[in-house]
């Protein structure tokens, strides 16, 4: 369904097409949880400090290492600061301006639904399953055999791939593109992924 020119770019920060209303709450809910990561990464870099003071000599240089690495968020899982996703229920309800994914739990792996709209004939709407691996989520969508690819879960926030397999353009309408689209966690509730629609009112995850 796309046209001659590129997909439209990723993070949704830089979406130039108009929602109307839907726009400032998805923003403003965004920015909130911008912050919210900014304060974890600073809390952590504080909880190492403290560890650091705190351990032994071998527990100071397994906290270097760390750093050294450049790895904030490991460290920050290792000191409890930020949830492992390893072991975090990916249940809940993402955002990041008109970007919107919900997960839900189905008696076999999870439901999926994904949604972006950016104004003037320019949206993607899906559903699927997702099934879970560790830090990834193998996702296949529904009605369409040619996408499937495996997703980010880092916890709090959902990562797609910036590459897709062509049969992924089935769900997108004008110059949107499902590739590199990044979602931040709102909620923990499945009756508010449950409840997601799309532009049409259709019901993603929960139908």
């Amino acid at each position: 369904m796309h046209g001659s020119a590129g997909p439209l770019p990723h993070p949704g920060t830089q979406h130039q097409y108009s929602m109307g209303g839907r726009v400032g709450e998805w923003a403003g809910a965004a920015s909130e949880i911008a912050l919210s990561r900014f304060l974890k990464q600073a809390a952590a870099l504080l909880a190492l400090a403290l560890l650091a003071g705190c351990s032994d000599r071998a527990d100071e240089a397994s906290v270097a290492n760390a750093g050294a690495g450049g790895d904030l968020e490991a460290a920050a899982i290792a000191v409890g600061v930020i949830p492992d996703p390893a072991s975090t229920d990916p249940t809940g309800l993402y955002a990041r301006a008109t970007d919107r994914i919900c997960v839900l739990p189905a008696p076999q792996d999870f439901i999926i639904g994904i949604d972006m709209d950016y104004g003037d004939g320019q949206h993607c709407t899906a559903s699927g399953t997702a099934r879970r691996e560790g830090e990834l989520l193998r996702v296949t969508l529904a009605g369409n055999e040619g996408c499937g690819f495996d997703a980010r879960f880092e916890g709090d926030r959902i990562v797609l791939p910036g590459t897709l397999p062509k049969g992924c353009a089935h769900y997108c309408t004008g110059r949107a593109s499902l590739a590199g689209m990044e979602a931040d966690r709102l909620s923990d509730s499945a009756a508010e992924a449950r409840a997601m629609r799309d532009a049409k009112g259709r019901l993603l995850c929960g139908g």
